[in-house]
């Protein structure tokens, strides 16, 4: 053997490991701010939600920034209870509502790389109430529906991407909800329902158009939780503890919260004009008191979690981290690839959504600062998070202000204060 083809041989298993990239597996918390962003633009963000604070345009907000695993910006302002004079912390609970939904997406995408499960199977396979979906018509005045047999069955992928024709109510569907007695919130119940008996009944409503025909943003999700319990054998609350929490290191996130944690919940705001703002008690308060009161039965894989801004960060890390995080694998790199790609073409208009979230796709890009290829989504009450993989960076942005402050979109205000301190 020469002498050259000897070096190759041993230098293979070392370029391999060089194109092998290793993704932060720990968040880091530096001493000073890294070099990779302005300290004092960076500083912009403190300033600037300070004084939204000061002027009692916002109760509170947590923000969290990490560059290739580096937290570079971890602070909280305002209040987790202005009336009882307690300050908000870096740690505080807020209600995540829509963010629940990525957990669920990669909780079917574990059973998908399980065998368990095909993205394009039917629904009807694991919840046969799905066997005859049917398309809304019309609505008689009594609240009962005038229907037609859908074209197609329901899919998984169509819950996924929301174009399943399932939505959270319009005029119309919201009245035939009512009738068949679906919770008063479609996010929420305190009385002893479950989830598989809320989703049945569901199943038995029209969809509002054929699957696959429109993106139409729904409870969706909430079925492919019920999925989840049919597949696994587990309850979903308690799948989301064993396979996805535990090994990601999630200690403070939960459908209803412990006892020990109630204390860390910031109390949920609503907008009551210029410098103004009250406690919200919408819906006869369920909002407010949903993660802690009730029977504790009802687990919305839609909108139910809530938790801490840097457990949701873990999640935000591992899809950046391509499906590894805290040591755990918890999907393939080509399963995340896939989950991050457009799934809708243009039912959207500009933007795309991939399995969980937006998908910034070049026909958006030019309306955020984020790079191209950034993914995001939100929770009604004011939560927000953006992956860019362009740049190796999650931002997230926490506040429960609905209706919060209009004329106003905070998460964009904080998405250019964090990129202008990037260098």
């Amino acid at each position: 053997m020469t002498k050259n083809l000897l070096l190759l041989l041993l230098l293979i298993p070392a370029i391999a490991f060089a194109q092998k990239k290793a993704y932060p597996q720990q968040f880091v918390y530096p001493a000073k701010v890294p070099i990779s962003f302005d300290a004092q633009r960076l500083a912009r963000i403190d300033s600037v939600f300070q004084h939204l604070v000061d002027q009692g345009d916002i109760p509170h907000a947590v923000t969290f920034v990490a560059h290739r695993g580096v937290v570079v910006h971890h602070k909280a302002f305002g209040w987790r209870d202005r009336e009882a004079g307690i300050a908000c912390k870096k740690d505080d609970i807020f209600r995540n509502a829509s963010q629940t939904k990525a957990f669920t997406s990669v909780a079917i995408l574990m059973l998908m790389e399980e065998g368990k499960l095909l993205l394009d199977d039917p629904v009807k396979l694991y919840i046969p109430e799905f066997a005859d979906p049917q398309v809304l018509v019309s609505v008689n005045p009594d609240s009962t529906a005038v229907t037609r047999p859908a074209k197609r069955d329901v899919t998984i992928r169509h819950l996924m991407n929301h174009t399943a024709g399932i939505s959270y109510g319009n005029a119309d569907t919201r009245r035939i909800y009512d009738k068949r007695g679906l919770p008063v919130s479609p996010m929420f119940s305190t009385d002893n329902r479950t989830l598989g008996e809320a989703i049945r009944i569901l199943a038995g409503c029209p969809l509002e158009h054929d699957p696959g025909e429109r993106f139409t943003y729904g409870m969706n999700t909430d079925v492919l939780g019920y999925v989840v319990e049919q597949v696994s054998g587990m309850p979903v609350d308690e799948f989301f503890r064993r396979r996805i929490f535990e090994p990601l290191g999630i200690t403070s996130t939960w459908f209803y919260l412990p006892e020990a944690l109630q204390n860390r919940l910031v109390k949920l705001y609503e907008y009551a004009g210029p410098g103004k703002y009250k406690p919200n008690e919408r819906e006869n308060g369920i909002y407010q008191r949903a993660a802690y009161s009730g029977a504790k039965t009802f687990f919305s894989t839609g909108a139910g979690l809530n938790g801490s801004i840097e457990d949701y960060a873990r999640l935000c890390q591992l899809i950046l981290n391509e499906g590894v995080f805290n040591g755990k694998r918890l999907l393939s790199r080509k399963t995340v690839e896939m989950m991050k790609k457009n799934s809708v073409g243009d039912k959207r208009g500009e933007i795309g959504y991939g399995l969980a979230f937006d998908d910034f796709r070049s026909e958006y890009s030019y309306r955020s600062i984020a790079s191209e290829g950034s993914l995001r989504w939100g929770g009604w009450f004011g939560t927000d998070y953006l992956i860019d993989p362009k740049e190796e960076l999650i931002l997230l942005f926490y506040i429960n202000y609905q209706p919060g402050l209009p004329n106003k979109d905070l998460k964009v205000l904080f998405h250019n204060l964090v990129y202008q301190a990037l260098q």
